[in-house]
Parts: C-alpha cells; sequence; structure tokens
C-alpha cells in the first residue's frame, strides 16, 4: 500500500508544480469581515455539510477550498458532491474544506459545522474507512493541491489505500470540455457586439498560465468574442479592457471563472466598487451583465470531476 500511495504522491507532486493559490487567512481576518458582511448569501441549512458518522470502509472524500456564500457552496461544491454521489453509490461521499477562515465564518454565521481536511481525515480514521479516494475540487495544480497531497501522506498508514483525483484543468482534454462548457453557457450572450469575459483569481506562480491556455483554447475554437483575465495577475482587468475596446462592442458579460462564485465574483466582480470589473467597464461606457455563477454550477464540469475520481478510483485496482 505504502508503495502505492508513494507512486500516486509522486504523480501528483510533479503536477503540483504549478502553483496556485497562497496562504490561509487568518480567524482574526474572519472576524473583520463578518462584521463588513451587510448582504444575504441564502441559506444555510439547505446545504449539506457531509460530516456524518458511521459511513462504512471505502470513502471519497471531496476538498475544496469553499465559499462562505451559501447559495453559491450548495449550487457548486455540493453540486460536485451530489453528482459523485450518484457515480459511485458504493462509497461514502464527505467534504473538507482547505480554507479555515471559511469554515470559521459559516460557523459563526450560520452555525453549520464543516470539517476541514485534517478532521475529514481524523473522521475517516475514526469511522474504520479502510479505503480513501481524495478529490479535490481545485481549479488547477497549485500550492492548495500540494499541500493537500502532503497532508495525504502524514496518513498514509492509517488507511489501506489512497488516491488522489486530479484538479479540473489538468490535461488538454480538460481543458477542452470545460471551454466548451462555458462556450455553451453564455452562447445566448454572443451576438457579435457583446464581449464575453471571465474573471479568474489569478496567482504569481507559473500555474498562472492556465489562463492564458484557456484563452488560447477559446481563440483556437473561433469564440473570437470571449475573453480571460484574472483579478490577481495576469492577464488584468486592464489588459482585458484593451482588448474589448479594440473590438466594436457595446455591450459586456462578466462571468467568473472559478469553481464557486463567491467573495471575488460577487464583490471583485460585480460588485458596485469603482474598481470591481462592472464598475470599470461601465466607466468604459459598456452596457454591463454580471451572470454570477460558479463552474461547479455546469454539469459537463461536475462530470468531468466524476471522471477525475473515477481514475483515482481506477488506479487502486
Amino acid at each position: 500500500m505504502k508503495k502505492l500511495f508513494a507512486v500516486l504522491l509522486v504523480f501528483a507532486f510533479a503536477a503540483s508544480l504549478f502553483a496556485g493559490f497562497g496562504p490561509m487567512r487568518t480567524t482574526a481576518l474572519a472576524e473583520e469581515e463578518e462584521e463588513e458582511e451587510n448582504y444575504e448569501t441564502g441559506d444555510a441549512s439547505l446545504d449539506d455539510p457531509r460530516n456524518a458518522d458511521g459511513i462504512g470502509e471505502s470513502e471519497l472524500l471531496v476538498v475544496s477550498f469553499g465559499t462562505s456564500f451559501n447559495d453559491s457552496r450548495r449550487l457548486t461544491v455540493g453540486a460536485i458532491e451530489a453528482a459523485l454521489e450518484a457515480a459511485f453509490p458504493a462509497w461514502s461521499v464527505r467534504r473538507g474544506f482547505t480554507s479555515q477562515i471559511i469554515i470559521d465564518h459559516v460557523f459563526s454565521r450560520d452555525g453549520e459545522v464543516i470539517d476541514n481536511v485534517t478532521q475529514a481525515l481524523d473522521r475517516a480514521v475514526d469511522n474504520g474507512v479502510k479505503t480513501l479516494v481524495v478529490q479535490p475540487t481545485h481549479l488547477m495544480n497549485g500550492f492548495e493541491y500540494t499541500d493537500l497531497v502532503d497532508e495525504l501522506a502524514t496518513y498514509a498508514d492509517a488507511f489501506e489505500a489512497i488516491a488522489v483525483g486530479e484538479p479540473l484543468l489538468t490535461t488538454d482534454e480538460d481543458f477542452a470540455v470545460v471551454a466548451d462548457a462555458i462556450v455553451e453557457a453564455t452562447a445566448a450572450y454572443d451576438d457579435g457586439e457583446t464581449a464575453i469575459c471571465f474573471m479568474g483569481h489569478g496567482t504569481e506562480a507559473d500555474s498562472n498560465g492556465v489562463y492564458a491556455k484557456m484563452q488560447t483554447v477559446l481563440t483556437d475554437k473561433g469564440c473570437a468574442n470571449y475573453f480571460v483575465g484574472t483579478v490577481e495577475a495576469t492577464p488584468s482587468v486592464e489588459d482585458v479592457l484593451a482588448l474589448v475596446q479594440a473590438g466594436n462592442y457595446k455591450k459586456v458579460v462578466l462571468r467568473p471563472l472559478m469553481i464557486v462564485a463567491g467573495d471575488h465574483a460577487n464583490n471583485d466582480m460585480a460588485g458596485d466598487d469603482e474598481d470591481s470589473w462592472k464598475s470599470i467597464f461601465e466607466a468604459a461606457g459598456f452596457d454591463v451583465t454580471c451572470v454570477v455563477e460558479g463552474l461547479g454550477q455546469l454539469e459537463a464540469v461536475q462530470n468531468l470531476f466524476v471522471q477525475h475520481a473515477q481514475a483515482a478510483v481506477d488506479s487502486l485496482s
């Protein structure tokens, strides 16, 4: 078993050299954000935290960064978990979030208990799980994925077998599937005078190249009215705006290129502050429509995570 897990970790670590998101913020910041929050994110009671005990010997742990936006959490992360549960009826699907700040915020605001990864793994051990498959919902093979693989390594002796699935955008085929999905989801807006712009998170690390690659995939598909940018890296909103201004567009549609539609989508993209994407494009004279829906709401994306989890399950055979 150790040999199998070592092989899986080597593969996963090699993929994770493309870095993604940075360290988690502190609980103090979570408290500060809670004081500033003055908007409704939905009914937390409709969400299933998937932290029940007595689950049997086979577990599929779905690891996400997380979001405190209740509706988006249910419609994205929750929908992915539900798709995995339908695809693997013999497995108990459970949830783990990597962001402690989100876990603390949801608990203090709504009373909902969500396990962090360590708690989820300890719960699996306490429940007598023998075979564990972990499927991350991360967009890319980045810091979050590396941290997950490293933590799983410390549990190598706790289970008879462990396997780790790949993040969303790993292979060329993954990019093609996601490109098709986002084009289909926004096809009604593609009228020749509307620029359809996707906002990703962005990172200073090499994995930021996934956004340029997605732009290339879209362009090669003939989707000339589609543009990809990021909040925290390049292409920046200024880069995307310049490309849109170079065309003959009158309108702009903004949509997140993120699994969930959380703080970035609601505030950095669709917010009313002068530095939001919405405000920047409006100030440039465009009629702006914001579609605040995460990638996790798309059935094709959910199915892609199912495929990645299936590959991880198959690796145990």
